[in-house]
């Protein structure tokens, strides 16, 4: 707040331009609300209360106010006595009065140290008789809520690592048309010859648990349901008994018996009509057949209709049923997947030997910012069409100050997936590079990706002047940014404690910015020590102390002048 109280003799000295020394406006007192005056989103606001005492303005006078910030001239305002003729603001001349002044200017750069005047000229008719100052009624602008830090944050894509994965291995044995009897052919098939070796290295792996092994029997659907019912069964056990015969000869301890579950599950319908769709016949044939089914619910019936198909049958015999004739052998283990320790290794040194989620994973457990894109690239070359290592690699640019870069993979992730985390990121590198209407827009379209979203658009509150919804959208954790929007919010005291307890509690601009809410709180001593603190830190604060109107009030303390 500063009040500027004239009478006559101290205006004419002054302004040096009072062309007359007749006593038409005098004793007048300003107050400006702030004072300094402060900056808000992209502008300053103005507000000057000028009390007229008794008889400070004759009836017949009229006064013309031009106020001034520097060399910007703001909303001009005409106030004139109870007789003067105009459109002005009236004042009674023998009680006096007051009269309010609101403006809003852009904020410029030489606002922060500059001058608010009063100018104008004084008119009594139509003649001019005097000439208003300039007369000084405030200093500067506070502008500190330029100081948020532009950190934006990206959001990295989560993995879906699990260390312990439940995971299956299957083999399937074929049986003669009526059997149950496993042929020694069968057991010659790459796939019996492969599960036996698998059952074999199985065994002496420690990262591998066998937790069962299902034999699924089933018959294809012809001939008697009850007859194909124990034949399943039959077929199940038998394909049990071949793979605990495997187990043995492979060197192998899997043959236990209480591990196997048996399910003769009799004629396969289901898996006839996924062969049937797979197989060459024609549309209309598959659809005959699929009528048949359908229609006859009685299994005799409905084998009856199928051999009087003639050729149709025929091909179902020869290319579909022998494929429904089977055991299905499924292992079911839990494979306990790579230790921290293996997953940076491997990662740092030959990445393409791990899995996606492996890769995604690893990225986090290493420090190193190169290793880290490493690895995500090596999971773009693996896995070309999922968007997260691609986001993740833009995550790494961008920490990396390569904006161009990272632009570049974020904007691949959600051409791959369009969705809100790539926005955010997106939003964020516009941030970096000044681009204010492109992050803001690109933010909105990342809303609820993540808290890293909320600070983003935390830092823009900030500049609105909307800091209420900065303190929030900062979030929980403490930081600069945080503390300085809860000053902004009016809060110091709280601001102090935030700091205190972010990661900038020892730095420059964390001390420098505790000094500023001790101003606030008109802590001298405080507001002092933490100033020095942060000067002894980083030289370049005694230059912005100087100028900073924060610490107006304090410029005759002797302490504050002895640090500067």
């Amino acid at each position: 707040m500063k009040k500027q109280s004239l009478t006559g003799l101290a205006f004419l000295a002054l302004t040096g331009s009072l062309i007359t020394s007749c006593d038409l406006l005098k004793d007048l007192e300003y107050t400006v609300t702030p004072c300094p005056l402060e900056l808000h989103g992209d502008s300053v606001r103005v507000k000057i209360d000028v009390d007229f005492p008794e008889k400070g303005i004759r009836k017949k006078v009229r006064a013309e106010i031009q106020p001034m910030l520097g060399d910007v001239a703001l909303k001009p305002v005409t106030v004139q006595g109870e007789k003067a003729t105009g459109n002005g603001s009236v004042v009674q001349f023998k009680a006096g009065g007051k009269i309010s002044y609101y403006d809003v200017v852009q904020y410029q750069s030489s606002f922060e140290n500059t001058e608010l005047n009063i100018t104008g000229k004084v008119f009594k008719g139509t003649k001019e008789k005097e000439e208003l100052g300039p007369i000084k009624i405030c200093d500067g602008t506070v502008i500190t809520p330029l100081s948020v830090s532009k950190d934006f944050k990206v959001i990295m894509e989560k993995d879906n690592f699990k260390r312990v994965t439940e995971q299956s291995y299957n083999a399937m044995i074929n049986f003669e048309k009526g059997k149950s009897v496993v042929r020694p052919g069968e057991l010659k098939d790459k796939d019996i010859i492969d599960l036996a070796n698998w059952m074999k290295n199985a065994e002496g792996n420690a990262k591998i648990k066998i937790n069962s092994i299902d034999v699924i029997g089933y018959a294809s659907p012809e001939g008697e349901e009850d007859k194909n019912n124990t034949l399943s069964t039959d077929r199940s056990t038998s394909a049990k008994d071949a793979a605990m015969n495997l187990a043995k000869t492979s060197g192998n301890k899997i043959g236990q018996t209480e591990i196997y579950k048996l399910d003769g599950r009799g004629e396969d319908y289901a898996g006839f009509k996924v062969e049937l769709e797979k197989s060459s016949m024609n549309t209309d044939e598959k659809n005959l057949v699929i009528r048949v089914l359908e229609m006859h619910k009685d299994p005799a019936t409905r084998e009856t209709e199928m051999r009087n198909m003639g050729k149709t049958f025929s091909y179902l015999d020869a290319n579909i049923f022998p494929k429904l004739r089977r055991s299905e052998i499924k292992v079911n283990y839990e494979k306990n997947g790579y230790s921290d320790e293996e997953l940076k290794t491997i990662g740092s040194a030959t990445p393409e030997k791990l899995e996606l989620e492996e890769l995604l994973f690893g990225a986090t457990l290493v420090s190193d910012m190169d290793t880290k894109l490493k690895m995500y690239k090596a999971a773009q070359a693996k896995y070309p069409t999922d968007h997260r290592a691609y986001n993740n690699a833009g995550g790494i640019l961008f920490m990396q100050n390569k904006m161009a870069d990272a632009k570049a993979m974020f904007e691949k992730a959600n051409n791959m997936k369009d969705n809100a985390i790539a926005k955010n990121n997106l939003g964020a590198v516009a941030g970096v590079q000044g681009n204010r209407a492109e992050a803001v827009k690109l933010l909105a379209q990342g809303k609820g990706s993540g808290a890293e979203n909320g600070y983003n658009f935390g830092i823009y509150n900030v500049l609105d002047g909307k800091y209420a919804e900065a303190v929030s959208n900062f979030g929980s954790e403490p930081s600069y940014n945080k503390a300085l929007a809860t000053m902004l919010n009016g809060s110091p005291e709280a601001a102090i404690k935030t700091i205190n307890e972010s990661v900038d509690k020892e730095t420059a601009r964390g001390y420098y910015l505790k000094a500023i809410a001790n101003a606030r709180l008109n802590k001298a001593g405080e507001m002092a020590s933490n100033l020095k603190t942060a000067i002894d830190k980083d030289s370049s604060m005694k230059a912005k102390a100087a100028k900073d109107m924060e610490f107006f009030k304090f410029r005759e303390d002797s302490a504050f002048i002895a640090l500067l």
